[in-house]
């Protein structure tokens, strides 16, 4: 305790640095490992980057705004505004997983809503797909929305993620299901933690890429991995 004090003024300010910076790593580290503990199990690629081997477009009308360009699943609407939602849905149903990709949302808000998400635990039923929907696009960056069914159910924590956000670049998405427990993450950020109160909407489902309707807009994806749990 005597040597601390009587340390010279620029050893002291160098002691405290250190410090600081080694409770700063250790936060960091313990924050990591609570949000995203280590798994065993591999993850599977629900992209090969070259085609849309796996994928099935929701409403069959719509396939020509899916494609891959650049090792990237792409969907714009040539430069002119997006007239209806459109889905691009896995052939697989999942019920309990991990889901993670990379996405970029571009538009210009000028011309009318710019805005995505990620269905998950979804059905689809005459050209209409019905489930959760991890949202994408400002004023809705990581909300929990019931399409087709009940609405917006909670509301993403921006609290943190406002300074990491890239609303035109490249973030990551990771989904996390188990049970009735729904968990999402932007940039690895948690946005919501919310739990299932009514059992008869816990069922297997299938993920789908999305693009609303809305302005003149691009929607991007790549590095799209699942590891059911």
């Amino acid at each position: 305790m005597h040597m601390l004090i009587s340390t010279p003024p620029r050893t002291g300010t160098l002691y405290y640095k250190m410090n600081k910076l080694l409770l700063t790593l250790a936060f960091a580290a313990t924050s990591l490992v609570g949000s995203a503990a280590p798994s065993t199990v591999k993850a599977t690629a629900l992209f090969d980057g070259t085609s849309l081997v796996g994928w099935k477009t929701v409403n069959p009308a719509n396939a020509h705004y899916w494609s891959v360009l650049d090792g990237v699943i792409t969907c714009p609407n040539g430069g002119k505004k997006m007239p209806t939602n459109t889905y691009l849905a896995t052939e697989k149903n999942y019920a309990n997983f991990e889901f993670r990709c990379l996405f970029r949302l571009s538009g210009d808000h000028k011309t009318g809503l710019i805005n995505s998400g990620l269905q998950y635990r979804s059905s689809i039923h005459n050209n209409k797909i019905i489930g959760y929907q991890a949202d994408i696009g400002k004023g809705y960056w990581g909300d929990i929305y019931d399409e087709h069914r009940r609405g917006k159910l909670v509301k993403g924590d921006m609290s943190t993620l406002k300074h990491l956000l890239k609303e035109d670049g490249w973030n990551s998405y990771t989904i996390r299901c188990t049970g009735d427990r729904h968990q999402l993450y932007i940039n690895g950020v948690k946005t919501c933690d919310w739990t299932e109160t009514d059992k008869k909407f816990s069922t297997p489902g299938v993920i789908a890429l999305q693009l609303h309707s809305g302005g003149i807009a691009k929607m991007e994806y790549k590095d799209i991995v699942i590891e059911e749990l």
